[in-house]
């Protein structure tokens, strides 16, 4: 059963999860983005991508300043937020919808919460072994919604993957309890495409209703599935020519429950869920 959950920033925009399928739009402002790096760090480009993406129809715009491609190495706080602040400051003035900060380094989450932004997106579920609490003290303070998404270091698996992710947002939960997280603020990702090999991806996506609920609560989901090597590993695709691809895990993943899909091409993908959603809530 689906959960509606209606939040109202302080610069007066709003957001509702659960009514329809909300489709976050990718604005990496990187030089090394595994599908669009360079693309997008002029600010003239960046802020013209972020109002085309919200006039096909993107509810959230994901800005990141950093590459999480397979094998990349972590730079740091102060430098990452260098890059970000530019962007980051002229999108949330521009932008009609909602933006979401796409980091797991606290400082540069309390930049971007200082900055206005409106979301959190945390690829590393308030767990980021470097950094142990940080994160959440960060969430806990602004008192916005935070994306925490399933991530380990390695892509084995002792047992059931499943029963792993489900204890690893048993743990995230539990940080963010203890650090005072409204739970009305988590929203789980299963992290497609991190610490997962690619046959383990289309398990998850198969089974992404069981994770829908964790101890009995049941949370949003946002499916982050967009130009990964995992379509490309399936369908011996380039990065270039993963569109549709990315269209049919997000229409198999909203049918399993997910909330809100994250992808790059914003228009053909809002249309293939508006299709998907109309399908459900038909009589």
């Amino acid at each position: 059963m689906k959960i509606i959950r209606h939040y109202r920033f302080r610069d007066g925009k709003e957001l509702t999860v659960g009514e329809r399928t909300l489709v976050m739009g990718i604005l990496n402002v990187t030089p090394d983005s595994f599908s669009d790096g360079g693309k997008w760090n002029r600010l003239d480009a960046a802020l013209r991508h972020a109002e085309e993406m919200a006039a096909d129809g993107a509810d959230i715009i994901d800005i990141g300043a950093e590459s999480s491609r397979p094998g990349f190495k972590v730079m740091p706080a102060e430098e990452e937020i260098e890059r970000l602040m530019p962007f980051l400051t002229r999108v949330i003035a521009a932008s009609p919808v909602p933006v979401s900060v796409d980091t797991f380094k606290a400082k540069t989450a309390r930049a971007a919460v200082e900055a206005g932004c409106h979301i959190l997106n945390d690829i590393w579920g308030l767990q980021y072994e470097e950094e142990p609490g940080s994160m959440a003290k960060v969430a806990a303070e602004a008192n916005l919604p935070v994306v925490v998404m399933h991530n380990q270091n390695g892509k084995e698996y002792a047992g059931d993957i499943i029963a792993s992710m489900q204890a690893f947002f048993r743990r995230t939960i539990a940080i963010a309890d203890a650090a005072g997280i409204a739970r009305e603020n988590l929203i789980l990702d299963p992290g497609i495409g991190f610490g997962k090999t690619a046959e383990a991806n289309l398990t998850v996506l198969r089974r992404q209703e069981e994770l829908l609920e964790v101890a009995g609560v049941r949370y949003p989901l946002l499916l982050g599935t967009s130009r990964k090597s995992f379509i490309g590993a399936a369908l011996g695709l380039p990065v270039g020519e993963r569109m549709e691809a990315t269209g049919a895990s997000c229409v198999v993943g909203i049918l399993k429950g997910a909330d809100i899909v994250r992808v790059h091409d914003v228009r053909p993908i809002v249309r293939m869920c508006r299709m998907t959603d109309a399908i459900l809530a038909a009589d």
